[in-house]
């Protein structure tokens, strides 16, 4: 066991100056380079310059596409198209909601019912 102890503290005497040396800095390290980093500089503005045309572009879009009205609750609807298997609250025969499906025609009404009402 003690030479197996040995043979690592000669590889550690021998490794460890090397890894201290490579992590040290050199003059190198430290130099600054202008010219690179003005140019680094630049691609990134130039990235972010289009990016942000792209995200103005997109977020400007869907206000482009359909037109949105505000419905004052309690206020009904006229439908302008049938709506087909649409899932629906029908009275049986002792007045007890029963869940159902229907085609709602085009030309309909629809209101919402609050909840007082229901009861």
């Amino acid at each position: 066991m003690k030479w197996l102890v040995a043979i690592l503290t000669v590889i550690l005497q021998a490794l460890l100056p090397a890894v201290v040396k490579a992590t040290e800095k050199t003059s190198e390290d430290g130099a600054k380079r202008p010219r690179l980093r003005d140019r680094l500089r630049g691609r990134v503005r130039a990235t972010w310059g289009k990016a942000m045309a792209i995200a103005l572009i997109l977020a400007l879009l869907p206000g482009c596409g359909a037109r949105t009205i505000y419905v004052a609750d309690g206020e009904p609807v006229r439908l302008r198209e049938t709506i087909r298997n649409a899932k629906v609250w029908v009275l049986d025969a002792q007045g007890e909601p029963v869940a159902g499906r229907m085609d709602l025609p085009e030309g309909w009404y629809c209101l919402d019912v609050p909840q007082e009402d229901q009861e």
